[in-house]
């Protein structure tokens, strides 16, 4: 199984802060969820608890990514990333990789200025240079320009298949037509199958995640919406309200990875 959005925003958090607080790393679980849950440098801004955070870290010593660095004498547990190991790659590599998985596709541009401390590269060649070399290696992805846009597109992707993939139709929501409600007070009610998996597909792009009692919870941008005393396939981003179906689903993880 393919590490989550906690997973991914955990593991990146260690690398962050191993690069830019040195003196505080090894980080606590207290000071690691509060790094997750940071305004600045993040996106999508997350809202995990200490449960949550502590279950990722579980998963994540089983992948071989992450260990608890406190000897037996220590007043708090503290947790260090072994990702260079885990994934061979070097310290330019993790630094861009780190800023991709904490604030998600980027230009090699924006990854030059947003990594400055964590790594410091010559110029934008380097910068080309570190992500061809994760190219080849299947970390990241490259997305065409957009209209307006001078430069390519990155994505890393040790979190499952590209975000940007949806936009193209293959819709990784299941049965996404089936997931679109009728408009307002038409909506259907669905059944508890269909709901499990609009959440589990809602907390696969980073908008939710559950906690140690297996129970969904909303990130801070966003919440379900329920109707006429069923729940139906609407979501609410920031006071706004999306459908979650195969036409919509890019629409609405933009919208939560860029409140």
């Amino acid at each position: 199984m393919e590490p989550d959005a906690v997973e991914i925003r955990v593991v990146a958090c260690l690398v962050e802060k191993q690069r830019t607080t040195p003196d505080a790393y090894p980080l606590s679980l207290n000071a690691l969820r509060l790094a997750c849950n940071q305004s600045t440098n993040r996106d999508p801004v997350v809202d995990y608890d200490e449960a949550a955070v502590s279950e990722a870290l579980r998963r994540l010593a089983l992948r071989g990514w992450t260990r608890l660095a406190s000897g037996a004498g220590s007043r708090a547990r503290k947790y260090r990333h072994l990702l260079p190991e885990a994934l061979g790659i070097g310290d330019d590599e993790l630094a861009l990789l780190a800023v991709l998985m904490l604030r998600g596709p980027q230009t090699p541009g924006e990854l030059k200025q947003r990594s400055e401390r964590l790594h410091s590269f010559a110029d934008l060649a380097a910068v080309q240079e570190t992500l061809e070399r994760l190219l080849e290696r299947e970390l990241v992805v490259r997305h065409p320009r957009r209209p307006g846009q001078k430069e390519e597109r990155y994505e890393q992707v040790l979190g499952g298949a590209s975000a940007e993939d949806d936009q193209a139709g293959a819709s990784t929501a299941p049965e996404a037509e089936d997931l679109a409600a009728a408009p307002d007070d038409a909506a259907p009610a669905y059944d508890e199958d269909r709901l499990e998996r609009l959440l589990a597909y809602l907390a696969s792009r980073g908008c939710m995640h559950r906690d140690r009692r297996g129970r969904y919870r909303a990130n801070r941008v966003t919440k379900l919406l329920r109707r006429d005393g069923g729940w139906a396939g609407w979501v609410s981003f920031a006071g706004a309200t999306y459908k979650v179906g195969k036409q919509y689903t890019r629409r609405s993880v933009q919208v939560a990875h860029h409140v």
